[in-house]
């Protein structure tokens, strides 16, 4: 797949959960359905952090790092929609960056044999985003009407 397919892919995953989030606010950050759950500033960064780690384990001689412990530990320290926000947007920004700054034959390399995504084309990866942000976004929107907010249709 070309570069611009895949930068277009981003952009419009990232605009369709914008869209679909933009009625979260921060006094909305520390709300969670139950107990246990992610809050939904946790929500968002984790989006951000699986930007992140897509790229990242992509295109590494390691593969993915399956330190899911860790992670979350990463995610527990985001108080607010606001901060969740930013790393998305730099997370987003960097993924964008990574590909412009590819060649069309690195991102066709295989993605080091992991159980994640072994043997792939590291411009998979693109896709694992789509994927996963969209789910988050799913999730996301039965927060905002737990909230008593209305989220927009994210392709309208």
């Amino acid at each position: 797949m070309d570069k611009e397919r895949l930068i277009t892919k981003l952009k419009v995953t990232k605009m369709f959960f914008d869209r679909s989030t933009d009625c979260l606010t921060d006094e909305d950050s520390n709300f969670s359905p139950k107990d246990g759950m992610l809050t939904t500033a946790q929500q968002i960064a984790h989006v951000a952090q699986t930007f992140d780690w897509f790229m990242e384990g992509a295109f590494s001689p390691n593969g993915f790092d399956m330190n899911f412990e860790k992670h979350f530990t990463q995610i527990g320290k985001i108080q607010t929609v606001s901060e969740a926000r930013k790393w998305l947007d730099e997370s987003y920004e960097s993924a964008i960056s990574k590909i412009e700054n590819s060649t069309e034959e690195e991102l066709n390399l295989p993605i080091v044999d992991n159980p994640v995504m072994g043997g792939c084309p590291r411009n998979s990866a693109i896709g694992g985003i789509e994927e996963h942000t969209s789910h988050h976004r799913g999730s996301l929107a039965v927060y905002s009407r737990l909230l008593g907010k209305e989220p927009k249709m994210p392709y309208a």
